[in-house]
């Protein structure tokens, strides 16, 4: 079998998007919103979170932080000092093994980093901390 020229460029044209399609779907960006929106008005209840950060971190573009919430179905992490304060939001279903969650979140300055989870029965918890930082991530 012999491929013309034309037929090996549409196949690499039909690859390459056949590729690129999944790519787009994972895409998808989710805003994280205001503790308000996600509480419902709710007032968020102390404890049943550990949250982990630094308490001083260098560089505020890559700040590691994790979240613990035993119960949790999901777990939003806001830093209330920048220009848009939800950063993470993690979802856990029904066979998940636990409810813990880790990345590296950007901060514009010194400021709390608030986790509130809401727990399966409905209820909320949260846990803040406060992190110092020298460099601030966004811009400042």
């Amino acid at each position: 079998m012999e491929l013309t020229r034309r037929q090996t460029l549409a196949l690499g044209m039909a690859a390459g998007l056949t590729l690129a399609l999944p790519l787009r779907a994972f895409a998808e960006v989710e805003q994280v919103g205001s503790i308000e929106e996600f509480t419902g008005g709710a007032a968020p209840s102390e404890g049943g979170v550990t949250l982990t950060a630094p308490e001083i971190a260098e560089n505020g573009n890559t700040v590691p932080i994790s979240v613990d919430a035993p119960g949790a179905v999901e777990i939003r992490v806001f830093a209330k000092g920048n220009p848009q304060p939800g950063v993470a939001s993690f979802r856990f279903g029904p066979l998940a093994g636990s409810q813990t969650a880790s990345t590296r979140i950007r901060l514009s300055g010194t400021q709390d980093v608030v986790a509130v989870a809401k727990m399966a029965d409905g209820s909320f918890a949260q846990a803040t901390k406060t992190v110092k930082v020298t460099i601030g991530g966004c811009g400042g």
